[in-house]
């Protein structure tokens, strides 16, 4: 039969129980400032990778492939136009691109000040005319007073002024001049790869004015940092419409398409088309002679000139500069003509060498000799050589 317990050990045991579970809440006591130093101690957060907001009511036109493109473009640009400035001006600058990103064209409209000026381009591709709508460019007011500033003499100082300042007339005229300069030079900087040409339109005065485009329609912003001797940052920015853009684009496209199907295809029979219908200079040649400046001074109306040749001696045919043929002389339907004799053997290259220097030197310093219209009848040698 199982031992029962008597009252006192029940009571040993529920005293022993009772001590022992005051422990318990020592320790989790003990935890408890442990926790709460714990939770005031502020948990720093992973770090996460910094993502720009996709706007999807305004998606984006262009690939980054696209706007890789266009700043390969301005950056040719931008080192043409250091050469130009540098040699015009006489100033030591360094153009650079520093943005280049697709917008809305009133991010590029509300940038301006109240007195600045805009310039208006128009664009245009040979054989395609021009585009539907213009772009814009800018200049900062201090790039332009030290570049007039060069262009009256003045020293190598930079001039600083406010971003608001206003331009006098003077001052306006030689800003156009100096649009001018810039704005041609974008044709060379597009030159790798589409034949362009822009042209300066009209100067506004008020930009915000300006309703050529839209005001949500995209547009890329170009922004080149010019540095003036090391002194002052100045800035030029274009507005290209996407419009614009995407035509741009497409011709290139085609080009590209173009030119590898040029590339990969067999056109022998193309170019030999077109070898077909190459036109050469056919020249006879009666002879060549040599006259002092006095004779050639003294030469008038009626003189003969002797070509120390016979009458009825052969003619060089000439395709080019290259002699080709032995000829003879004679009429066809009343006109003068030349029937082939023979053909010229084919002289080495020192040979050729030589023969096309000397006729280059006949060329030059012969130009007195005479040339004669014969026909099957005898006549006398004219006054040319050939």
């Amino acid at each position: 039969m199982a031992d029962v317990l008597s009252q006192s050990e029940i009571d040993a045991l529920l005293k022993s129980m009772k001590e022992s579970t005051p422990k318990a809440p020592a320790a989790s006591a003990e935890q408890a400032p442990a926790e709460q130093k714990a939770a005031e101690v502020p948990q720093t957060a992973p770090a996460e990778d910094e993502y720009s907001k996709y706007d999807f009511y305004s998606p984006r036109k262009f690939t980054k492939e696209r706007l890789k493109l266009l700043r390969s473009i301005f950056e040719n640009y931008a080192r043409i136009l250091t050469s130009q400035v540098n040699g015009i001006y006489r100033t030591m600058t360094d153009i650079t691109v520093i943005e280049l990103r697709e917008s809305r064209y009133y991010e590029f409209v509300n940038s301006f000040h109240e007195n600045d000026c805009m310039t208006i381009v128009e664009a245009s591709v040979k054989g395609k005319g021009k585009f539907s709508v213009p772009m814009m460019a800018y200049v900062t007011p201090g790039l332009t007073l030290t570049l007039s500033n060069r262009m009256l003499g003045g020293g190598g100082e930079v001039i600083h002024v406010e971003d608001d300042y206003r331009y006098s007339d003077i001052e306006m005229s030689l800003y156009k001049r100096i649009m001018e300069s810039i704005i041609h030079t974008l044709s060379d900087g597009f030159t790798n790869y589409i034949d362009m040409d822009f042209q300066p339109t009209r100067v506004e005065e008020n930009p915000s004015m300006v309703q050529e485009v839209g005001l949500d329609e995209t547009v890329v912003l170009v922004v080149l940092n010019v540095d003036v001797t090391g002194i002052a940052s100045e800035k030029i920015r274009f507005c290209i419409p996407g419009t614009m853009l995407e035509q741009v684009f497409r011709i290139i496209d085609s080009r590209k398409m173009l030119a590898r199907g040029f590339k990969y295809s067999n056109n022998s029979d193309t170019i030999m088309h077109h070898l077909e219908n190459t036109r050469f200079p056919l020249t006879a040649q009666l002879g060549t002679v040599r006259l002092s400046m006095e004779d050639l001074y003294r030469m008038k109306e009626g003189d003969i000139i002797d070509l120390n040749k016979t009458k009825d001696s052969l003619l060089t045919l000439y395709v080019g500069k290259q002699s080709w043929f032995r000829c003879s002389m004679g009429t066809h339907k009343r006109n003068i003509a030349v029937r082939i004799e023979e053909r010229i053997p084919r002289p080495s290259d020192d040979d050729e060498t030589e023969d096309i220097s000397r006729l280059i030197g006949e060329d030059s310093g012969d130009d007195a000799g005479d040339t004669g219209n014969g026909s099957d009848d005898d006549a006398a040698p004219k006054e040319r050589a050939e």
